[in-house]
């Protein structure tokens, strides 16, 4: 079922136990990953401002496929919310939080989730409104240990770790009681993109719509 108004940052959290974390070169890739990441259940895109393709990728997908509700990933100022915003995109997710990034977004009338890292970053997106956040890069910064450290100090925020997240340890992420989903780039591998292998992210879709959550 398509959203027909712009989802809560939580919503976005909540829609799946994975938000795909997309790069893509070439627009003729976004619709079919699209169409193909939507058929196994996960319709959160999160298409990251890392190539000069990604907007025009954006505004694709916002147009052909229906379905899905794609979001902007790699978001560091104001302009790049902007553009996203621009382009369709119906989210955002930058790596850090800044109150310039923060207060585009509100004006845009686009859920942001700010990434973090650290109990003072947690503080500060707390200050300005924010409460359901991206912890980033989750595995390289304490993965499950922090995020269970974190759970008492700020047990009204939820999280959703990104950065060395895969297959292999998203259950245990997940398992977390304010973990709400992860994110990940294993759903979407190169070798699979660039051959056209729309089946193969179907599957990893499916996959990845099992896997449980507290």
């Amino acid at each position: 079922m398509a959203l027909t108004s712009a989802p809560t940052a939580l919503e976005v959290m909540h829609d799946a136990p994975v938000i795909p974390v997309i790069v893509l070169d070439d627009v003729a890739s976004a619709v079919p990953l699209a169409r193909a990441l939507v058929a196994g259940g996960i319709r959160m895109l999160e298409v990251t401002l890392r190539t000069d393709a990604a907007l025009d990728c954006i505004e694709a997908i916002a147009r052909e496929v229906p379905d899905a509700v794609v979001g902007a990933g790699t978001v560091r100022s104001a302009a790049d919310a902007q553009a996203a915003a621009g382009a369709g995109a119906r989210f955002v997710v930058s790596p850090g939080f800044t109150r310039a990034v923060g207060k585009a977004c509100h004006s845009l009338g686009l859920p942001l989730l700010p990434g973090v890292s650290t109990g003072s970053e947690i503080m500060m997106a707390q200050e300005e409104g924010y409460h359901a956040l991206k912890f980033f890069p989750a595995m390289q910064s304490g993965g499950a240990a922090m995020l269970k450290a974190w759970h008492g100090p700020f047990h009204d925020v939820m999280f959703c770790p990104t950065g060395g997240v895969t297959a292999q340890n998203a259950a245990d992420l997940l398992a977390l009681p304010n973990v709400a989903c992860v994110g990940g780039s294993w759903l979407t591998p190169a070798d699979a993109v660039n051959a056209g292998d729309w089946a193969r992210i179907t599957q990893l879709a499916s996959e990845a719509v099992r896997l449980a959550r507290k």
